[in-house]
């Protein structure tokens, strides 16, 4: 059974990067074909898609967050991590790492659908703050 636990510290100040890991047990992050999300849920809002990094390591972004947003690997230590720069008090919210499966075409093409994941990590909560 596959678990994620994201880490990282629970106050930035405004300006800053906000820098969270999700550690990975029970699967390889290169397994084929799963996509590793990042999403957030600011307080009274819906969850929001931020980005993916899939067994390959290929990343996508959400467009919106796209310019501040950045997620990388390390295979060898089964993690995933999440860059936010030039953080915002609008940026407060629980952040969650989730794993995606893949929807895989006759034709062999493989998608991911980033708000249909399967398993999550509890969360993690980040205030941004001065």
């Amino acid at each position: 059974q596959v678990q994620l636990q994201e880490s990282g510290p629970g106050l930035v100040k405004p300006s800053q990067t906000l820098s969270l890991t999700c550690t990975v047990s029970g699967s390889s992050i290169r397994t084929a074909y799963y996509a590793w999300s990042w999403l957030r849920q600011p307080p009274g809002k819906g969850l929001e898609w931020m980005g993916a990094i899939t067994y390959d390591g290929t990343t996508y972004y959400s467009p919106s967050l796209q310019s501040r947003t950045s997620i990388s690997r390390d295979a060898s230590a089964n993690q995933f991590s999440l860059r936010l720069i030039s953080v915002i008090p609008e940026d407060t919210a629980m952040y969650y790492c989730a794993r995606v499966p893949p929807t895989i075409q006759a034709s062999g093409q493989i998608s991911w659908s980033w708000t249909d994941f399967g398993s999550r990590g509890q969360g993690t909560l980040v205030t941004v703050s001065s």
